[in-house]
């Protein structure tokens, strides 16, 4: 029987008394993990990447011009989509920390993953299942007959289980494959971090090949063919997954740090009633935390305070659902700290997902021919990826060294930092998007002409420097905050960010087609004004700007809390000390009282 895992944390520093091979037996590090193990998984997630980018960056042109969907719906059914498979993501990693472990929920997702490739083969390959063709004529007039709830049903299924297993894999892949390397051996702790290298780089190299191969594959020899290869390829990763087994380290499930938030929450909102106690050393297991006490969110001291019934019994202080230690209270309000930036990083996905709907339907509107070879609308996206690993070469090699230069500081640039600089590369891609989509739109109607589609690369440029720094801002700051027992959830808020992006997106999307009574966003460009809808998220994308750095500046770094542990907890024994005297002195007036009889015992 497999022995699965998933946990972030190790045992006294090291992960050998947790990790086990597949018959359950303590890892013999000459034959289990290490590069093989990880190359292997790493094909997981590049099969992964391959599948969601070759879908998501040119579905928008098939739902328009094979399915005759209006764009506004199309954009909102591709970012749904897209929100859908991030969110997911914290589903399964929910389950992998509590029961299943990571191996069998990516082998599980994996499996549902090219189940939902098959499926979308079929839905795109089917005559039966893509309305008749439309020609010309009947686009510019809005008669083409559009597709039905039928057709859509089989798109949606498809779509949706796509959604299921690729977020399954993306929260937990990366995971796995570090669970392949010792840290507590500097050799393989070097390996690991090598290993993220190449993780990054592989999922690039996934993107670049999906929006230039597997995108003119669908353009121009038919959209089975293009999922056709899709499923194959995520086929033989799961075989490939598979065939390693025996190879693999496993870490068995510590339980999931959901329950940990929710018992807090819980026990919180059942003890609202109950009096503070007179000083926060009264709380369970104060003088054990391995975390600051802080007086945010103090509502939530309460699910640690001691009441009369369990006080005597050593074993309901170490029942979860009777009382919660400080350490569990301030892990969930380190997690909540996190929601402020978490929520000003949302709008920076809602303006990245423009990339992968109306950027690549302007694209369908311009002139896309080099020579005689015309570039496929989706193919365009390659210069987001491209830029994305330019500026993260540029970030470490140049960007973060002058930060240091300038600032005297060893890390150069905060995690907020990046944030900042992501989200400004984010307004200025939406003013240069509205400026080019202006001429292109003008051009158009009055001189009949279609300008070079070449004309989108800044925008698509300028979100992928935003994202080299938003990516690894947002990921570093959800590492480095989160508490070192929930580090599995930092991948889970970084993608729930994501998802709330694309599905902002689509909310946006329907609301401005609602109020504007679909003049903004029109199927037929030329007869729309996307440039409107692009100065709309320009000046969100300020207001976003400013909020972020109110939160920003208010923000508290753990490393600031740890520094001011000593002197809060030094502080905290003196006023115990002497709260304990005053009690002691209470009790003896009582006592006399009684005595005298003056008070009932």
């Amino acid at each position: 029987m497999v022995m699965v895992a998933s946990n972030h944390g190790e045992k006294d520093g090291s992960n050998k008394e947790i990790m086990v091979d597949f018959k359950g037996n303590p890892v013999d590090k000459s034959k289990t993990g290490g590069w093989l193990a990880a190359g292997l998984i790493l094909g997981t997630e590049l099969s992964e990447r391959i599948c969601v980018m070759g879908i998501s960056m040119n579905l928008v042109t098939y739902l328009v011009g094979d399915l005759h969907i209006p764009s506004a719906k199309s954009a909102t059914i591709v970012t749904n989509f897209m929100g859908t498979l991030n969110l997911l993501g914290l589903l399964a990693g929910f389950l992998a920390d509590a029961k299943l472990g990571r191996y069998l929920t990516v082998a599980i997702f994996a499996t549902i993953t090219a189940v939902g490739v098959i499926l979308l083969t079929f839905a795109t390959s089917i005559p039966s299942m893509i309305p008749p063709k439309c020609d010309e004529y009947r686009k510019q007039h809005h008669l083409c007959i559009e597709a039905n709830g039928k057709q859509l049903a089989m798109l949606y299924a498809a779509l949706y289980t796509i959604a299921l297993g690729g977020g399954g894999i993306k929260s937990n892949v990366s995971g796995f494959g570090s669970d392949q390397f010792d840290t507590s051996d500097p050799k393989e702790e070097k390996a690991m971090i090598f290993f993220f290298n190449r993780f990054y780089f592989a999922i690039s190299i996934g993107s670049l090949f999906a929006v230039i191969v597997l995108v003119y594959v669908q353009d121009n020899v038919g959209r089975g063919w293009g999922y056709g290869i899709s499923a194959a390829t995520m086929v033989i990763a799961v075989a490939v997954l598979l065939s390693g087994t025996r190879w693999y380290r496993f870490r068995k499930p510590q339980g999931s740090p959901l329950t940990i938030i929710w018992g807090v929450l819980l026990l919180a909102w059942k003890k609202r009633a109950l009096p503070y106690p007179p000083h926060v050393s009264l709380l369970n297991e104060y003088h054990n935390a391995k975390v600051p006490h802080t007086h945010k969110f103090k509502c939530l001291d309460k699910a640690a305070i001691l009441e009369d019934n369990v006080v005597a019994s050593e074993k309901n202080l170490k029942e979860p659902w009777r009382v919660s230690t400080v350490t569990q209270v301030e892990e969930v309000k380190m997690v909540l700290k996190l929601i402020p930036i978490w929520s000003t990083c949302i709008l920076f996905w809602t303006v990245y997902s423009q990339m992968t709907t109306f950027s690549i339907e302007q694209a369908t509107f311009m002139n896309r021919k080099i020579g005689n070879f015309v570039v496929p609308s989706g193919s365009l996206s390659a210069f987001l990826f491209i830029t994305i690993l330019i500026f993260t070469s540029l970030n470490e090699r140049v960007f973060i060294p002058l930060a240091r230069k300038i600032t005297h500081s060893r890390i150069g640039m905060t995690s907020l930092q990046r944030v900042g600089i992501g989200l400004v590369f984010s307004v200025i891609a939406m003013v240069a998007a509205a400026v080019i989509e202006i001429q292109r739109r003008e051009i158009a109607v009055q001189k009949h002409i279609k300008i070079s589609a070449f004309w989108l690369v800044p925008q698509f440029f300028l979100v992928g420097a935003g994202e080299a720094f938003v990516y690894v801002g947002q990921l570093e700051f959800f590492i480095r905050e989160a508490p070192e027992r929930m580090k599995s959830m930092s991948t889970g808020l970084f993608l729930s960010a994501i998802s709330m992006g694309m599905f902002v997106s689509s909310l946006l999307v329907s609301l401005v087609d609602k109020v504007t009574k679909d003049h903004w966003l029109r199927s037929n460009l030329n007869k729309g004004r996307l440039n409107n809808f692009y100065w709309l998220l320009a000046v969100l994308g300020v207001l976003n700007f400013m909020v972020f750095l109110v939160f920003s500046m208010r923000h508290q770094y753990k490393i600031q809390q740890t520094i001011m542990f000593d002197h809060d907890h030094e502080s905290g024994e003196k006023e115990l000390k002497s709260f304990s005297d005053e009690k002691k002195v209470v009790e003896d007036m009582e006592i006399i009282a009684i005595a005298e009889g003056k008070a009932e015992p």
